[in-house]
């Protein structure tokens, strides 16, 4: 089960990679660098941190090789409909809350507390894109000034899917149901603007 999620959130990650570096006008060898990178950003952090070896896109190549079909389908279409930029969220959602699901997974059966594997969680579906925000020169959505939620939709995500799990829910509905949980979160807080309040300094 973990692979097949682990497996749609590559996708979804890598989509979400491919459609950023085409609206930054990128060549193929720049599609497929932000769609891998992206793809499988927080994933290597998140193997490297509980010490996984191999990596988990080296041990399961087809992986690479799917991002890789990807960027290479999406270079060759030469222009893309405008309104897609509105659908950008959308594989960055489903990616944060499948990617989140599969770290925390990961790092319980690393022997993890349950607070350190929301922490994974939140990696594993963060820093991809991060990453990939960063390359094509844009403020990635974990650090924007006024962004609506993203890190605590996987954190919250997460937790759900644990409790869940602890209270001997079936495995495959714990895990959809933090999967679900993160991408309507996120996608609600998008569409209502909902934020965490901001802190600010006392003046004196």
């Amino acid at each position: 089960m973990l692979d097949l999620i682990e497996f749609l959130a590559v996708v979804a990650s890598g989509t979400y990679g491919v459609l950023l570096a085409r609206r930054k006008q990128m060549d193929f060898v720049g599609i497929f660098s932000v769609a891998f990178i992206t793809a499988f950003g927080g994933g290597t952090l998140r193997d490297v941190l509980l010490d996984r070896r191999p990596l988990f896109w080296i041990e399961r190549e087809h992986l690479a090789v799917v991002v890789f079909g990807l960027a290479l389908v999406m270079s060759l279409v030469p222009r893309l409909p405008k309104k897609i930029e509105g659908w950008l969220m959308l594989p960055d959602a489903l990616g944060l809350g499948l990617f989140s699901i599969v770290g925390a997974q990961y790092a319980l059966e690393a022997g993890t507390s349950y607070f350190i594997a929301s922490l994974f969680g939140v990696i594993t579906g963060t820093f991809g894109g991060v990453i990939g925000d960063v390359i094509c020169n844009e403020v990635p959505n974990l650090f924007r000034a006024k962004t609506p939620l993203y890190a605590t939709c996987s954190f919250v995500g997460c937790w759900i899917f644990m409790l869940l799990e602890k209270a001997a829910v079936p495995a495959i509905f714990a895990i959809w149901a933090g999967v679900v949980s993160v991408v309507a979160i996120r996608l609600i807080a998008l569409r209502w603007n909902v934020r965490l309040p901001a802190s600010r300094l006392v003046e004196a």
